[in-house]
């Protein structure tokens, strides 16, 4: 029902935004993209684990599971880098909205676009390539519920310490820099909310930074708990009960941090709906 569900709305926000003009700003190219990495996001990970249900299921070749180990990758290192496009966008946005139409320009939303898909894959793609031409030859059992780094290199008979190391820095490299642009895009923006005039404008600017945080904050917990870690020994039980936060709860928060509760979003669900009558307007806020 959660896998359902997180294509449902995905699959809802992207039509909005793509047929509705007035939703047709940078702010929803970046949601309409990021929508879409969730919905490749999730179906690389949970059709497989819902099919582990049956006996057969249980079982998936080599060349599946590094495919699987690339794509899962590939498509959240793409997403930490959206993440801090998206925020530095608002905060260009709140922080200079004068300026904003000029410096969040179509062909500068596409290039921040493709630069984050590039970045992706160039910090995933070398890495499971050496990963994919280790030796296997121990146990064949994989400690989790889909294809990751630590439980499969723990199957490997080669020294993996350098493979280690490179993945650590490499999440690092990901996770870490993304994170920053996205802290010090919501610091300055929290800085302008605080010079609102009116606390009927601060309160609900607060309260939308606060719940985008608040996603930013599970997902990139998550996964720094998970590769952005010092070698130390953690149950890998604690680690899948970790992995489901990235891998199913936040696709599903995302739509409806991001758009559901967005009026603008609402208001044209609504009217594709024939529930509602309005005219579009444009914000430059959440």
């Amino acid at each position: 029902m959660t896998y359902l569900s997180t294509l449902l709305c995905n699959f809802v926000i992207i039509i909005i935004i793509s047929t509705e003009r007035c939703l047709h700003t940078p702010m929803y190219f970046f949601i309409r993209n990021l929508s879409f990495l969730e919905v490749c996001y999730v179906s690389v990970i949970v059709p497989k684990v819902l099919d582990t249900i049956t006996f057969n299921g249980r079982f998936i070749s080599f060349s599946t599971c590094v495919c699987q180990l690339f794509f899962f990758f590939f498509l959240s290192s793409t997403e930490c880098f959206l993440f801090g496009v998206m925020a530095y966008d608002r905060y260009l946005a709140i922080c200079h909205p004068l300026h904003y139409t000029t410096l969040m320009e179509n062909y500068k939303c596409r290039c921040l676009t493709i630069s984050s898909i590039i970045g992706g894959f160039i910090t995933t793609f070398p890495h499971i390539i050496l990963i994919s031409q280790l030796p296997f030859c121990k146990s064949n059992m994989i400690n989790h519920f889909f294809c990751d780094i630590t439980p499969l290199l723990q199957l490997a008979c080669a020294d993996t310490y350098l493979l280690d190391l490179q993945g650590f820095s490499l999440a690092a490299l990901v996770i870490l820099t993304s994170l920053l642009v996205t802290l010090l895009s919501y610091f300055h923006i929290i800085a302008t909310i605080i010079t609102l005039p009116t606390q009927q404008g601060r309160s609900k600017a607060f309260s939308t930074c606060g719940t985008h945080l608040l996603v930013v904050s599970i997902y990139y917990g998550s996964i720094i708990f998970m590769y952005v870690r010092p070698k130390v020994s953690f149950a890998f039980t604690l680690n899948r009960v970790v992995a489901v936060f990235y891998t199913i709860i936040t696709p599903i928060l995302n739509p409806i941090i991001y758009c559901l509760r967005n009026k603008e979003v609402k208001e044209s669900i609504s009217r594709r709906l024939h529930l509602k009558k309005y005219t579009c307007k444009h914000f430059l806020s959440y």
